[in-house]
């Protein structure tokens, strides 16, 4: 299996769309914890979930399950995003994941486009954070790759941010390539200067990962979902998941190869 101790970006694997295809019949697949332990096998280092209040694909059920299925995992993390002014902080107080990522979502968004803002942002979250981390919980704030609001967010108590990554996969491939990693960069490293972790996530893909994950400095882990699981529907779990560990292991050219084995 492959450890969690290595350097390298980790991977965590969002299964909200596998939720999704089962929530359209009653029979229970596909399963959500079978396509869970599918990637912990091969190798994922984490398990991301986005429990949204009208439960459209992740379920109050998914959540405990799935914190059940990794105790069994100790080297793997769990991941529950979610806006905490909504039904996320439920969540970590029932199960104490090792990671709460906090994403300003609407209860009817239809995915998260945007992050946090700060000053205006900030009273709301500081004890919602400072609950977390007296819970033993990591705290992620999901940001926009703005370099000042950095050292805001790390002021308001959080652990890590998660840089929203859309405007850099709609760009990839356009004129506008370089300078939209660029900005990433440039947050990534002012997020490292006021101390923070660094996550990303939003639209990652096999196409653009590699790129991302070289040109971000200190880049600790990327929740990839909805390209995943596509890929995973022609390939299955066990080679997507792979696939895309070789695509991180790319952008670390010294590195001994990738092994789940």
């Amino acid at each position: 299996m492959t450890s969690t101790s290595s350097p390298r970006t980790a991977l965590s694997v969002n299964v909200n769309k596998v939720a999704l295809v089962r929530n359209t019949r009653h029979l229970g697949i596909p399963s959500v914890t079978r396509a869970a332990q599918l990637c912990l096998q091969a190798g994922a280092q984490g398990i991301t979930v986005h429990p949204r209040p009208d439960e459209r694909h992740i379920r109050a059920s998914d959540v405990t399950a799935l914190a059940a299925l990794l105790q069994a995992w100790p080297d793997r993390e769990f991941n529950i995003e979610g806006n905490p002014s909504q039904n996320l902080m439920d969540f970590i107080r029932q199960v104490r994941p090792q990671q709460a990522t906090f994403v300003p979502d609407s209860e009817d968004q239809f995915t998260s486009d945007h992050g946090w803002s700060f000053p205006q942002d900030a009273e709301r979250l500081a004890p919602l954070i400072a609950e977390c981390r007296a819970l033993g919980v990591r705290v992620s704030l999901f940001m926009d790759p703005v370099p000042e609001q950095m050292a805001a967010a790390r002021a308001v108590g959080a652990d890590r941010v998660e840089l929203y990554t859309e405007p850099y996969a709609a760009a990839w491939g356009q004129p506008e390539q370089a300078a939209e990693l660029q900005r990433y960069r440039a947050a990534a490293q002012a997020a490292l200067d006021a101390g923070l972790g660094v996550n990303a996530g939003h639209d990652l893909n096999r196409d653009n990962l590699t790129a991302f994950v070289r040109g971000v400095p200190g880049l600790q882990e990327v929740s990839i979902g909805h390209a995943l699981i596509a890929d995973a529907l022609e390939q299955g779990y066990a080679a997507t998941v792979q696939a895309y560990l070789d695509c991180i292991a790319a952008a670390y050219p010294d590195a001994a190869p990738v092994s789940n084995s």
